[in-house]
């Protein structure tokens, strides 16, 4: 055991050296980076109130590092690789520019947002209660990130992370480059670095955030179903201006030799001087609030259900705040599926509907639960023990077979089959007169019957009035003992065919139906659905 240890011991040495060495080494590389930079640039930027990160970003400085330093230590490397100071002396002959430039360098580790990225880049925001939060670097905000994710308790093998920011940084940025494109286009060092694509806030961001959510998170970043997503949103604050009336509203104004568009604080766009370096953009006093929102894409389970009872609907059924019926499908499976999701909520959805009066026998409909923000994603055990619970419920309304977890694809397969599979069907019917063999084998020699059903007069108030064909695939029939007027009708049909009005007509509105072909009155008095041939999605 001791071995153990001391090999242990070892390895971890062996891993934080070569860490340790890997970071001199992007330090080496970000000082070399930072050596090219034109100090006057770099300064005028600082001027204009850009963060040390959006400099490097937007002069196409790629050693990712520079986001886990904190902002003291980037500063020093500026000064040490620029010799700012010195360059501002060169210029102005001012020591007094110096001291305002060390003085806006120290206020900036503190408290100063950046006036392109509004803090976004300093990790620093707003919380959801309006608390000022700031974190030194990208490891610190990432585990501020990674905690809060951890609370909402997603169970997870992968994160896809997600930014939004507010249009005001763009705009700012756009501002930004006009006025480094005016004042040093004629430069060499813009012409090689500034010119090309840098990277934008957004992927600067997620790319410094990625790497440690990893270490934190224990997972990787890959194309997830769960996804972190972390929104930016800034309130401007009103300005003197706004609050007496001036300048309110957005106004662009078309840039020219000597303007550009300026974002201010209250929203409003200017025209600045680009030739005055005392003409910067306006500063906003707070950074964006940010929200932090966890979600995973919907999960499926599917399956078959079973309907045993005359007085269960297929969905919830209020009508005036009274409920029909003594429970629904959709509760009764949805309901105890859900729980042990740990979901937001659930959609229940079927490959087509049957009656509250209409029971579902036989191989039973298939179904999906359409669980939303699933924070535990179910194995196959837990899927049988959901199962088990749903078919032991005293009630015995409902029964599920063949439940598992399935893709995004088994409702579009379910979709595809309400209208493209068969539904059989057992209906008791009654007739006006008493049934004879010549109606038997009338019946039962149909094959393929096309019958045009307007849409019936009991779902007109839900349901557009259409014409629709469907298919009466076989008919097969049986005589009832004890009686010369009921018999028992087996029928395969099209999906989406009313049985109902298929029987008794509906004032004309099926056509032909069972009642014009015996030439009598026919009545269905029960219903059952006995089998629907969907074995794409769930056999």
């Amino acid at each position: 055991m001791a071995d153990d240890s001391v090999s242990e011991l070892v390895i971890n040495d062996h891993a934080s050296t070569v860490a340790a060495d890997a970071a001199t080494e992007e330090m080496k590389l970000l000082g070399y980076a930072v050596q090219e930079l034109p100090a006057h640039a770099v300064k005028d930027l600082i001027a204009h109130e850009v963060c040390v990160r959006c400099i490097f970003r937007l002069f196409n400085i790629h050693e990712g590092i520079y986001a886990l330093l904190p902002p003291k230590t980037l500063y020093s490397i500026i000064e040490k690789a620029t010799k700012v100071e010195d360059v501002v002396i060169e210029i102005t002959g001012d020591t007094e520019d110096v001291k305002s430039l060390q003085s806006f360098q120290e206020s900036e580790v503190k408290s100063s947002i950046c006036s392109v990225c509004l803090g976004v880049l300093q990790f620093s925001y707003l919380d959801e209660r309006d608390v000022l939060v700031g974190k030194d670097h990208a490891e610190d905000f990432a585990m501020a990130v990674a905690e809060s994710v951890k609370e909402k308790g997603h169970e997870i093998d992968g994160f896809s992370l997600e930014v939004s920011l507010p249009t005001l940084i763009a705009e700012n940025e756009q501002v930004i480059m006009s006025y480094m494109k005016k004042k040093y286009a004629s430069e060499v060092w813009f012409q090689e670095k500034f010119l090309s694509e840098h990277i934008s806030v957004k992927d600067a961001l997620k790319l410094s955030m990625t790497h440690p959510l990893e270490k934190l998170l224990g997972v990787k970043s890959n194309i997830s179903d769960f996804r972190i997503r972390l929104t930016f949103e800034h309130v401007d604050a009103t300005s003197a201006e706004n609050k007496t009336g001036k300048n309110q509203g957005n106004k662009r104004i078309k840039s020219d030799e000597s303007n550009v568009l300026v974002k201010c604080t209250n929203g409003t766009i200017q025209s600045g001087n680009v030739s005055d370096i005392n003409s910067p953009l306006r500063k906003v006093g707070q950074p964006c609030h940010m929200t932090l929102v966890c979600s995973r894409a919907p999960i499926f389970i599917g399956g078959r259900y079973l309907k045993f009872s005359r007085n269960v609907s297929q969905t919830r059924w209020i009508i005036d705040d009274e409920r029909k019926g003594e429970a629904s499908v959709e509760e009764l499976i949805g309901g105890n599926i859900l729980p042990m999701c740990n979901g937001d909520g659930y959609k229940f959805h079927a490959a087509g509907r049957e009656d509250i009066d209409v029971r579902m026998l036989g191989s039973g409909r298939p179904f999906l639960v359409e669980i939303q923000n699933s924070r535990n994603v179910p194995s196959e055990v837990s899927i049988k023990e959901m199962e088990n619970k749903i078919n032991s419920l005293e009630s015995n309304l409902v029964r599920v077979k063949h439940l598992k977890l399935l893709g995004s694809q088994g409702w579009s397969l379910m979709r595809e089959g309400e209208a493209e599979k068969q539904k059989q069907y057992a209906a008791l019917v009654w007739i006006s007169r008493p049934i004879t063999d010549d109606d038997l084998q009338a019946l039962s020699s149909l094959k393929d019957l096309k019958v045009l059903q307007r849409t019936p007069v009991r779902v007109l108030h839900r349901r557009s009035p259409l014409d629709r064909e469907k298919t009466i695939h076989w008919m097969k029939i049986e005589k009832v003992g004890g009686s010369s007027q009921y018999l028992l009708l087996h029928l395969c049909t099209q999906a989406g065919t009313y049985i109902k009005e298929f029987v008794h007509g509906d004032l004309g509105r099926t056509h032909p139906s069972i009642g014009s072909i015996l030439g009598c009155r026919a009545e269905i008095l029960q219903l059952d659905v006995t089998d629907v041939k969907m074995d794409t999605l769930t056999e």
